[in-house]
Formats: C-alpha cells, sequence, structure tokens
C-alpha cells in the first residue's frame, strides 16, 4: 500500500469576471494527512501501456483516482498527473570508440613529448644555427635567397636532426647507469622510454641519416655525416680502443672539431658548391665564424661535465671538473665565452663595412658578453641544477648570436656591398 501526505484542502471559488476570464482564490485552512490507496487495475494499465506503447505514454498523461479517507469522512477525488520522460544514453560503441580515438591521440603526444626531451632541445637548437649560418655565410647577394636557397637549406637540416637523435641517443644508451645519477630526468634514465625502444630509435636514424644523404648526393654533407658519425659513436660507445669521452682532452677535442671545424666548413660548402655551383672561396666571415666557435665550443666543451662530477666519479670518467675543481673550470668557460665575443666584437670593428654596421656588430657583441658576465652572478658551481641551468643559457646566447646578430649582419653587409 502506497502512502501520500496530502498537505492541505483548497477551497476554489471561481469569479467570472468579463466573458473569458477566471480567477481563482485558494485559501488554505486546515493541515490533513490522508492514506490513498492505488487500484491494481490502474497499475496494469499504466504498465501496459508503457511496455506496449512507450510514446503514447510519454505524449498522455494518466490520471489516477486517490480518495483520501480520515476519521471516516471522504473527500473529492484529487487527479495525479504522471509525465514521462525518455533520456537518450550514449551508446557503449560510440563511447568506446571516442575513448580509443583520444588514448591514440594521448600517445602520440607522450611520444613526441619524450622524444622532445631525448634529443637534448637546447643543442639541438644550437646545430640547427651552425647549419642555417654555415649556409647564409655563402649567400652573396639578397637574390641568393631565393627557393634554391631555402631547398639547399632543407638538405642539409633534414640530415643533420636525424644526426642528432643518433648521437644523443648512443650516448644516452651507453651512459644509462651515468644518467640515473648525474640526469635522472632524461627518458631513458628516468624510465619513461625503454632500453628497446630506445636502441630501436638510435638504429633507424643512423639508417634513416645516411639514407637520406645518400639519396641528396652532396659531397659535403656525406663528409659531415662520416665525420661526425665515427667522432660521435667514438666518444660514447663503450667497446676497445672507444669510449673517448674517459679522456678530457680528446672529448674536449672533439667537440671543438665538430663545432669550429666540420660544421661551419661542411655547411658552407654545400650550399656554395652543391646548391650555387660555385668555385670554392673562403671568405672572411666564414674564418671570424670559425673563430668565434672556436673559442665558444671549447667553453662548452668544458662546462657540460660541471654538473655531472658525481656520476662521472663513481663511472672512473676523469673529466676537467674533477680534476681542476669545478669553480676554477666554471670560469675558465666563462673566459672562454667573453673570448668568443671579444672576436665578434674586433671582426665588427675592424670590417670594411659601413659605419653604421660596425657601431651594431660592435655593441651586439658587447651586450651579449654583458648578460653572460650578468648571469654569472646567480650560479652556484656546486648545485647541479644551477650549473645545468647555466649550461642551457649557454646554447640560448649562442641561438641569438647566430639567428639576431651573425646572419642579419651578413646579409646586411652583402646587400650594401652590392
Amino acid at each position: 500500500m502506497d502512502r501520500a501526505h496530502v498537505i492541505s484542502s483548497p477551497n476554489v471559488s471561481p469569479l467570472i469576471n468579463g466573458a473569458n476570464f477566471w480567477t481563482r482564490k485558494l485559501s488554505t485552512k486546515n493541515i490533513y494527512y490522508a492514506s490513498c490507496r492505488r487500484s491494481k487495475a490502474s497499475q496494469h494499465k499504466i504498465k501496459a501501456q508503457i511496455q506496449y506503447n512507450p510514446l503514447r505514454f510519454q505524449q498522455s498523461p494518466f490520471n489516477h483516482h486517490n480518495k483520501s479517507i480520515e476519521g471516516g469522512r471522504k473527500y473529492k477525488e484529487t487527479n495525479t498527473k504522471c509525465v514521462v520522460k525518455a533520456v537518450t544514453m550514449p551508446s557503449s560503441e560510440s563511447e568506446s570508440q571516442s575513448s580509443k580515438s583520444k588514448n591514440i591521440v594521448d600517445s602520440v603526444k607522450n611520444f613526441f613529448t619524450v622524444l622532445y626531451q631525448f634529443i637534448y632541445p637546447y643543442a639541438t637548437y644550437g646545430r640547427l644555427c651552425a647549419a642555417i649560418s654555415g649556409s647564409l655565410i655563402a649567400v652573396e647577394k639578397l637574390s641568393d635567397l631565393s627557393p634554391l636557397f631555402f631547398i639547399g637549406l632543407l638538405q642539409a637540416l633534414l640530415p643533420h636532426l636525424f644526426m642528432d637523435l643518433y648521437v644523443n641517443g648512443v650516448n644516452q644508451v651507453f651512459d644509462f647507469e651515468i644518467d640515473k645519477i648525474n640526469k635522472p630526468y632524461l627518458p631513458l634514465a628516468s624510465g619513461k622510454l625503454s632500453f628497446r625502444n630506445c636502441v630501436f630509435i638510435v638504429a633507424s636514424s643512423a639508417i634513416l641519416v645516411f639514407g637520406v644523404n645518400l639519396m641528396i648526393g652532396s659531397p659535403a654533407l656525406i663528409s659531415n655525416i662520416l665525420l661526425n658519425f665515427t667522432l660521435w659513436t667514438g666518444y660514447s660507445v663503450n667497446a676497445p680502443l672507444l669510449r673517448w669521452k674517459q679522456y678530457p682532452v680528446v672529448a674536449a677535442l672533439f667537440i671543438f672539431v665538430s663545432w669550429a671545424v666540420i660544421f661551419p666548413i661542411t655547411y658552407f660548402l654545400h650550399m656554395q658548391t652543391f646548391v650555387f655551383k660555385r668555385p670554392v672561396v673562403f671568405p672572411r666571415s666564414l674564418i671570424v665564424s670559425m673563430l668565434f666557435m672556436a673559442f665558444y665550443s671549447a667553453g662548452i666543451a668544458l662546462s657540460k661535465d660541471i654538473p655531472d662530477i658525481e656520476g662521472d666519479k663513481q663511472h672512473g670518467i676523469d673529466s676537467f671538473s674533477i680534476r681542476l675543481g669545478q669553480k676554477k673550470v666554471f670560469w675558465i668557460c666563462v673566459f672562454l665565452y667573453e673570448m668568443a665575443f671579444g672576436v665578434a666584437f674586433l671582426a665588427g670593428a675592424t670590417s670594411s663595412s659601413p659605419f653604421g654596421i660596425k657601431i651594431v656588430t660592435s655593441v651586439g657583441s658587447f651586450a651579449l658578453a654583458s648578460i653572460l658576465w650578468y648571469q654569472t652572478k646567480y650560479v652556484d658551481v656546486t648545485n647541479p641544477a644551477s650549473t645545468r641551468s647555466f649550461y642551457s643559457f649557454n646554447w640560448k646566447v649562442i641561438l641569438l648570436f647566430t639567428i639576431l646578430y651573425f646572419n642579419i649582419h651578413i646579409i646586411i653587409q652583402k646587400q650594401l656591398s652590392n
């Protein structure tokens, strides 16, 4: 038996005002409690209509007659209206499809995030700037900045990206135990990337870098890849007569040769001889670029080991930071960076460019050197996070120098000389 509480028994008095207007006054006098009995026939009728004609049930109200009984007195029947609304529920199939598509998108995003961390992005930016800078040195007039130039630049950059994947990947594979101490945030050391997947990326990158270069057919780019592949494989691979990174002088020499010699010369020759089909001529700007990178890359080679002193000690890598101390090596690196900007300052001041370009060159070099020097007061050489942040900042400085200063200076100089 269902029970319901009737709140009030209203008296409805209709008043006729005009032709078709009705007003109702409701006056509540007493509160009654009643019990309502619903007939079984009415229940069966509702159930049958829901089962066999649900649409009609949604549209038509049902009247239920309830008798209110209080102390033997009978009251008028009250009408109860029931309305059933149909709610459309999403199908499980559509939910599963949307869930699968979302999982695929998330997996792709996570993969590229891990891959981005895997390649040391700040170092990759620096190498890309070296490729762009070396290519721009071959530009003799603004009309050289044609689609032909950008195709040649793409030919230099694409295999370079695969080479970065190989170099950084092979280093992480053989430095796996060291990176657990020095760089636990790296994808392989942190477990974000499995060892098998890392080896697959390294092997695939090596195949792609040689395959793409052979398809392009530029002798300068092929020389670049062969030299860098040999140097960085010997630098990282733990095998007899290899693992050259454990010898600090040899390790610094390899970085110096890559940045100060191989990168600027091979990228310049690729654009000069293979793209523009011009004879080999070494302009003054190429010599300045090589001198600048000689000092700056030496600083990079020394500063990269400052935050890694703990892991290097445990695994027998005798770096300059271990031999000389972190503080002394840090200030040697700062001196080398400042010397690099000194070269740029002197090159700009003594060039045959118009006076305005000399001012821009000199002031730009001095400003970048001052910014770098200013950052040194925030570095704690005993804190790996602090020295690693400064190391990353050095790559940003060279990125700024290459894009916003050196390349623009070359283009303006060539424009005014024509």
